[in-house]
């Protein structure tokens, strides 16, 4: 994302007609309502209790400066609760003290994420002069009594479970108190919440773990050997390890001062994995070329004592670097020996794809089933269909509805009966919905189609929250 203007100047407004991720399908949406008993076609099955959150970018007033798509954005959380065969819905901003601020005169006075203006005392009070916008809009995760709107590489914000207000910015007992990313990782089986954070300086990389109750039970420890900033979005657990991989998008401070981008592909640099032991034991480095990864399916420990990972693989972050060619896709299934330090990258599926995800009560473990959202015809143009990815048979199996746009999946156990979801949009008529599909039989299509009171702008991250 090349850049030449003075980054310390004011900014000026983003032109949002002309922006392609603050129109259509991304649209903000300012309104917060809450409506029970939502109109259905088809049927909610009724073993099906339990929420649905998403959160996501979701700018509260026309943004100012350089509005960067997924990263910039204040969160807006939607909630669809399930019960009895209905669905109610209800929608809440991520209050930051930037975004009450900025309520208190009805525009937006703090920039993006890569803009360095900041606000002065006289504009908005001494104890906000000088900061950035915080961004907790990229994730919801519940775990130890609090449920959190997650942002890059910053500490989360809590949120009330019952009506979605703003608690404050949490930092779970000290683990998240130097930040984390928006990808923690939960393992069901201890119980346990693992967590890394990147950092602009040394030590550059962390990572900690909550307890089940909620405190903290390794607070932030530098990971060794980690030498210069990057940018690592998402994170895999295995039982036994804490898996990252650091490709070379490098945080480029010096270019960031003097109007350039503040993130810099640096391919010849190759891409590093560290395979972190959860008890404490030095780490394991591996070197292989390099690529790009936005989110993990899951990751689980082989028999054979190698590391398994499913992940997303892309040739480099489109968006964030230029190397004249479209950036390309593929589901990779990774085979790590720790002992050797060899690693094996299995192409299993080269697709358009991203947001892939599993039964998360199987993370950490074996897994079948991993879903993305996908095209009809890979290529230009909306996430299309969703695509689901049998990695015992190899099995892909697409579901579509002509028209419509489909935001990230969503496994949903029932009580007798297992199912998939995902938010839609229309962009014909700016309507959205939310689909269920059966898990034992997505050839059906939609076995319910939720008609949303208003329209919920394609965002990121959610997460199921069973009764």
């Amino acid at each position: 994302m090349p850049t030449t203007a003075d980054p310390f100047a004011r900014p000026t407004p983003v032109d949002v007609a002309h922006h392609s991720h603050l129109t259509g399908v991304f649209a903000p949406q300012r309104t917060e309502i809450s409506v029970d008993d939502l109109a259905v076609t088809g049927q909610i099955p009724a073993d099906l209790h339990g929420a649905y959150l998403r959160n996501g970018p979701n700018p509260r007033f026309d943004p100012l400066g350089r509005y960067v798509y997924p990263l910039d954005g204040d969160g807006m959380v939607h909630r669809l609760t399930f019960r009895e065969g209905r669905a109610d819905y209800v929608n809440r901003f991520v209050r930051t003290p930037m975004v009450v601020e900025e309520e208190k005169v009805g525009h937006a006075i703090w920039p993006g994420v890569t803009d360095l203006w900041t606000p002065d005392a006289d504009e908005v009070g001494p104890a906000l002069a000088g900061t950035t916008r915080d961004l907790p809009d990229i994730n919801i995760v519940r775990h130890g009594g609090r449920l959190l709107a997650m942002a890059e590489s910053a500490p989360p914000y809590g949120l009330n479970p019952a009506d979605l207000a703003t608690l404050g910015r949490e930092t779970c007992d000290g683990a998240m108190a130097v930040g984390s990313t928006a990808h923690p990782k939960l393992d069901p089986t201890t119980g346990e919440l693992v967590l890394f954070n990147y950092l602009l300086e040394a030590p550059y990389l962390t990572w900690a773990v909550v307890a089940p109750d909620g405190t903290c039970s390794r607070p932030p420890t530098p990971v060794a050997g980690a030498t210069q900033s990057l940018m690592i979005h998402d994170m895999a657990l295995t039982p036994t390890y804490v898996v990252l991989f650091l490709c070379p998008l490098v945080f480029d401070i010096a270019a960031a001062m003097t109007g350039g981008s503040v993130l810099d592909w640096r391919p010849d640099a190759g891409t590093r994995i560290a395979l972190i032991p959860r008890d404490g034991s030095p780490i394991t480095w591996l070197d292989t070329d390099a690529f790009w990864v936005w989110h993990f399916a899951n990751a689980f420990d082989g028999t054979d004592g190698t590391v398994v990972v499913d992940y997303v693989e892309w040739t480099y972050p489109g968006g964030f670097a230029d190397v004249g060619q479209p950036a390309t896709s593929r589901l990779v299934r990774a085979t790590i020996d720790p002992a050797t330090r060899d690693i094996t990258r299995d192409a299993r599926a080269s697709h358009d794809i991203e947001f892939p995800r599993i039964d998360d009560r199987l993370s950490t473990s074996e897994h079948r089933w991993i879903s993305t959202v996908g095209k009809v015809d890979d290529g230009p143009g909306p996430m299309n269909a969703l695509r689901f990815f049998d990695m015992n048979t190899g099995a892909d199996q697409l579901v579509a509805e002509p028209g419509l746009v489909y935001g990230e999946p969503i496994f949903l156990p029932g009580t007798k009966n297992e199912y998939w979801g995902a938010f839609t949009n229309d962009p014909r008529d700016g309507t959205s919905g939310f689909v269920i599909l059966a898990a034992d039989d997505l050839d059906h299509g939609p076995i319910a189609e939720i008609a949303m009171p208003q329209r919920v702008p394609a965002g990121l991250h959610g997460a199921w929250l069973a009764d």
